[in-house]
C-alpha cells in the first residue's frame, strides 16, 4: 500500500420544471431523501435484474476544478442535491465545497442558475458543504414576491443565507440583505475556527444549525450552541448549548462543581457538526452531538459531561430538552456522535414502533423510542478499562445495546488477528500489535502507545446509514483499520507546534492541555493495516430482530498496492460517505478509495454493479423519477483526507431507453 494511504489514516485520525418534466414532489426533498434521514428511495425500476445495465446518462461539471485550482487540494466534496417540487422550478439544487449553489434540470444536467456567497477562504480548514435545506411558507402562493419557497445554506464562513428556490436570488427580506451571521464576533473566533458543513433543517417554520469546530485545537473550544431561526424573518427563536451555562442546569451535575463557575468555563464543543434528524409531526429535532474539548484528555472536565457524545431530542417550536441518552460517558476517544438519527416505523414484535436510529464511531448501533428515548432492544452499562493518566477521570461504565452486536472486533489477539502481505510482514505485524497497550474497546489513551480500534474515523461516520421499511433492513459502512496513539506530557515552556506530521506519525498539541497526542497508523513494512481484512464493510442488520443479516466487504486494494494492479482485491478500503437503498432492492455506495461506485443486492449483500469513477466519491447517492425514468444521482470530488485528487463532478445513472 502506497504512502498516501498510510498519510490518510493518519490525517483521518484527527417534479417538473418549466420544461414539462414530470416528477414526484417530494422524491428527494432533503439530504437523506427525507426529514428522517433514512435515504431511501422509493423507486423500483432500476432493480437486482437490471441493474447490470445501468450505464452513465449525463454528467455536469461545477468548474471549480478550473476556476478554483488553487483551493481544490482544501476540498471534500461530500453533497448530496436534493430535487425541488415543481412550484418551486422542479430543479436537482446542490452546493459545492465553496458553497456555491447550482440548480440543474432533473432530465439533462443543463445549469439553470448558480448562487455565489463569496466565501471567506481564509485559513487552511477542509472547504465542505453536504446539502441545501428547503423551506416552504404555509402560504407560499400569497409570499411569491417575498421568497416563499427558499433554499438555505449554511456557508463556511458561518453564514446563514436564504435564496430564492424559483429563481436563484436573495431573499433579501431574511436577515440583513438574504443572510445571518452564524458566528460570535465579539468572542474573537474567526469563521474558520467555527464553520458549517452539514446542512441547517426546517422544523415548523424554524430552521435549524449545528457547527464545526476545529478539533484539537485547545482545551477549551468554542461552545457548541445549536440555534433555531425564524425561515421568514432570520429572527432568532431559540438555542440550545449542549454544555450547561448555569450550575443550576439538571445536567451541571455532570460536570465540574466550581462556586463562580459554569460548566462552560471547563470546556468547549459537544456541537452538532454532523446531519441533524427531525420529526415534523412530533415538533422534534433530534441533535447528535460531539465529544467535549480536548478530546482525548478530560483531567479538567470529570464528570460523564452531559450533553455531549448523545442524541438529543429537541422540541422543534421551542428548544426545550424532551429526553436524551448519551452514548459515550467522559469521552477520552473523539467517539461524537457521527451521523443523522435514522426517523423510521419499524416492525417488531407484529407491532409498528417509531424510532430514531443512531450509529456510531465505536461500531455500536443504538436504537430508541422516538417519543420517550426508551431503549428498544435494551441497554446496559458494562464495565470498562480505566485510564492510569495522573488527574484523569475516566468512567467504571459505557452503555452497551443488548441488540445488535458490536459491529467491530475491538479484541485483538496479535498471534490470531495479525495480518501481513509476506511471512516477514506478517510477523512485524504481530510484534508491532504486542507492543501496543490494550484492552478491547474504550481503551483510553496513557503515556504508553496504545491501540485504538475503531479509532476517531470509525466505526461509523457521518454516511450514516440507509433504511429499506419493507424489510426492516438498515445498512451502515463501517472502517475496522487500526490505529495507534500516545498521551505525552507538553513542556509548558516550549509546547512546539500545533500540528506536526512525520510521515504517517501525526502529533498534535491542545492549547493549554497537559498533554500532547501522538497518532499513527498500524502499518506494515508494505504499507498494509496490520489486522486481517476487510478494512472496510458493509452490514446489514434486520431491524426486528436486532440481529446481523450479512457483511460484505466495502472496497478494493487495488488502486493503492505499491504497483499496478489490473484486477480488484476485495479486502476492504477506509471510505467515507454513505449509502441509499431503493424500494428495487438495492443498496447504492461510493465512499471508497477505489474509484468505485457499486450497487448491493440489499437482501444478500452481493455486488452486482460496478462503475468505474473518475475521481474518488465521498458523498451519499440519491434518486428520483422523471417521465417514467429512475435516475441515481452521485457526486464525485475526492477527499482531502485521502490525498487521491480532487474533481467537481455530478454523475447521473440510468438504465438505457
Amino acid at each position: 500500500m502506497n504512502r498516501h494511504w498510510k498519510l490518510s489514516f493518519a490525517v483521518l485520525l484527527f417534479s417538473a420544471s418549466a420544461s414539462g418534466l414530470e416528477a414526484h414532489a417530494e422524491q428527494w426533498l432533503h439530504y437523506r431523501a427525507n426529514e428522517g434521514a433514512s435515504a431511501f428511495a422509493d423507486s423500483r425500476q432500476i432493480n437486482s435484474s437490471n441493474v447490470k445495465n445501468l450505464a452513465l446518462a449525463w454528467q455536469f461539471r461545477t468548474g471549480d476544478s478550473e476556476h478554483m485550482a488553487e483551493h481544490m487540494s482544501r476540498t471534500s466534496t461530500q453533497v448530496t442535491p436534493i430535487l425541488l417540487p415543481k412550484e418551486a422550478g422542479g430543479h436537482l439544487a446542490f452546493c459545492t465545497p465553496f458553497n456555491r449553489v447550482i440548480a440543474l434540470n432533473p432530465k439533462t444536467g443543463k445549469e439553470r442558475w448558480s448562487f455565489d456567497p463569496k466565501v471567506n477562504l481564509s485559513g487552511n480548514r477542509p472547504m465542505r458543504c453536504r446539502a441545501v435545506s428547503y423551506w416552504q411558507h404555509p402560504e407560499a402562493s400569497e409570499q411569491d414576491k417575498h421568497c416563499g419557497r427558499r433554499l438555505f445554506v449554511a456557508t463556511h464562513d458561518r453564514r446563514l443565507i436564504a435564496i430564492d428556490a424559483n429563481k436563484g436570488k436573495r431573499c433579501e427580506s431574511f436577515g440583513e440583505n438574504g443572510e445571518i451571521a452564524l458566528y460570535n464576533k465579539a468572542a474573537g473566533y474567526q469563521p474558520d475556527y467555527v464553520n458549517n458543513s452539514s446542512a441547517a433543517v426546517v422544523v415548523g417554520n424554524n430552521i435549524v444549525v449545528g457547527s464545526a469546530i476545529i478539533d484539537f485545537a485547545e482545551s477549551h473550544a468554542p461552545q457548541g450552541t445549536v440555534v433555531a431561526f425564524d425561515a421568514l424573518s432570520g429572527e432568532q427563536r431559540w438555542s440550545f448549548d449542549p454544555i450547561p451555562n448555569s450550575n443550576d442546569h439538571p445536567m451541571a451535575r455532570d460536570w465540574p462543581q466550581v462556586e463562580g463557575k459554569t460548566p462552560q468555563d471547563f470546556a468547549g464543543g459537544a456541537n452538532a457538526w454532523a446531519p441533524l434528524s427531525v420529526d415534523n409531526e412530533r415538533d422534534l429535532v433530534f441533535i447528535p452531538t460531539s465529544s467535549p474539548s480536548p478530546d482525548f484528555y478530560g483531567g479538567m472536565r470529570p464528570g460523564d459531561n452531559r450533553y455531549a457524545d448523545s442524541i438529543v431530542a429537541l422540541r422543534g417550536s421551542s428548544g426545550e430538552v424532551v429526553w436524551h441518552q448519551q452514548l459515550v460517558h467522559h469521552d477520552l476517544w473523539d467517539y461524537d456522535t457521527p451521523a443523522a438519527p435514522v426517523l423510521v416505523d419499524i416492525e417488531k414484535d407484529g407491532k409498528k414502533r417509531p424510532v430514531v436510529i443512531q450509529v456510531t464511531k465505536q461500531g455500536l448501533v443504538f436504537t430508541f423510542d422516538r417519543e420517550t428515548g426508551e431503549p428498544v432492544f435494551g441497554q446496559e452499562e458494562r464495565p470498562v478499562p480505566q485510564s492510569t493518566i495522573p488527574g484523569e477521570y475516566s468512567s467504571p461504565t459505557q452503555p452497551f445495546p443488548l441488540k445488535p452486536r458490536p459491529l467491530i472486533n475491538a479484541n485483538i489477539d496479535p498471534k490470531k488477528d495479525a495480518f501481513g502481505m509476506l511471512w516477514f510482514d506478517k510477523n512485524a505485524c504481530e510484534k508491532r500489535l504486542a507492543s501496543l497497550h490494550s484492552e478491547g474497546l474504550f481503551t483510553p489513551l496513557s503515556e504508553k502507545r496504545t491501540l485504538m480500534l475503531p479509532g476517531s474515523l470509525g466505526g461509523a461516520n457521518w454516511g450514516g446509514a440507509s433504511f429499506w421499511p419493507r424489510r426492516n433492513l438498515l445498512f451502515v459502512n463501517l472502517n475496522t483499520a487500526p490505529f495507534e496513539g500516545q498521551l505525552k506530557p507538553i513542556d509548558a515552556n516550549n509546547p512546539g507546534d500545533h500540528i506536526v506530521a512525520h510521515g504517517s506519525e501525526m502529533k498534535v498539541t491542545m492549547k493549554d492541555s497537559p498533554y500532547m497526542v501522538i497518532t499513527d497508523t498500524v502499518t506494515s513494512p508494505l504499507g498494509a493495516p496490520c489486522t486481517k481484512p476487510p478494512w472496510g464493510k458493509m452490514v446489514a442488520i434486520d431491524m426486528s430482530n436486532g440481529e446481523v443479516r450479512w457483511e460484505s466487504p466495502l472496497g478494493s486494494i487495488h488502486d493503492m498496492a505499491p504497483f499496478p494492479v489490473p484486477f480488484d482485491i476485495n479486502w476492504g478500503t477506509p471510505n467515507l460517505g454513505g449509502s441509499m437503498t431503493t424500494a428495487g432492492g438495492l443498496t447504492f455506495i461510493a465512499a471508497t478509495m477505489d474509484k468505485r461506485f457499486r450497487a448491493y443486492d440489499s437482501l444478500s449483500g452481493k455486488v452486482l454493479w460496478t462503475a468505474k469513477l473518475p475521481v474518488d466519491a465521498t458523498a451519499v447517492p440519491m434518486s428520483y423519477e422523471i417521465d417514467g425514468k429512475q435516475y441515481v444521482i452521485l457526486a464525485a470530488g475526492g477527499h482531502k483526507m485521502f490525498n487521491r485528487g480532487t474533481g467537481d463532478y455530478i454523475l447521473a445513472y440510468a438504465l438505457p431507453d
